[in-house]
């Protein structure tokens, strides 16, 4: 039993040794040196692959602040189209309300000169006491305080520099101690509605003697 033991043993021994002898040297230099090629893949593969994921998402994220950019500013500029909008239809309004003022205000302002012609027609000392004249007053004075309320007001340019602006020359005529270009005399009063000149007011200028 013992001897059938041993031959078995060196029969093993020498097929160990023939497979290391036949087996090529640079497998057994590999084996020594523990450097054998195995199917896993090198271990640097991993990271590499999470950082292409990191990029693609970077690159991800970019593209969408440009789209929140992009509707960012497509919203400013709605934004700016509309009180644009908003600016110019009140603007219209304004105008629209202002040019049917400035149209009643002149029918007005030519009733109130067919009014003052007829107070100026009632003489000084006639007027105290007389219901007409007073009639008449009220009217006027009442025509002028609706205009003012819509920003009409009268004006009366005597003594001041001629304005071709504000004036409209009816003549000229020298006066004694009078600078040239002096308004003489304020024949029809001035209105003006708001910062703009409804009517001219109509005068008589001073004259160069010369």
């Amino acid at each position: 039993m013992n001897s059938l033991v041993r031959s078995c043993a060196r029969t093993v021994s020498r097929q160990a040794h023939t497979r290391n002898a036949i087996r090529p040297a640079w497998v057994a230099q590999r084996l020594m040196s523990g450097q054998v090629q195995t199917d896993e893949p090198p271990t640097d593969a991993k990271p590499k692959e999470g950082a292409s994921e990191t990029e693609d998402l970077a690159a991800k994220l970019k593209a969408k602040e440009e789209e929140v950019k992009e509707m960012i500013s497509r919203l400013r500029y709605a934004q700016a189209d509309y009180l644009n909008l908003q600016r110019n239809s009140q603007r219209e309004k304004e105008q629209t309300r202002d040019y049917a003022i400035t149209k009643l205000a002149t029918d007005l302002v030519g009733t109130v000169d067919v009014l003052s012609l007829a107070l100026k027609s009632v003489p000084e000392d006639a007027r105290k006491g007389n219901q007409l004249y007073e009639g008449i007053e009220m009217t006027q004075r009442s025509l002028l305080q609706s205009l003012a309320k819509y920003g009409v007001e009268q004006y009366d340019p005597t003594g001041e520099k001629f304005d071709p602006n504000l004036h409209e020359a009816l003549y000229m005529a020298p006066v004694p101690g009078k600078e040239p270009g002096t308004v003489i005399e304020t024949q029809k009063l001035g209105y003006k509605i708001k910062d703009r000149i409804l009517r001219a007011a109509q005068v008589g200028v001073a004259q160069d003697r010369s």
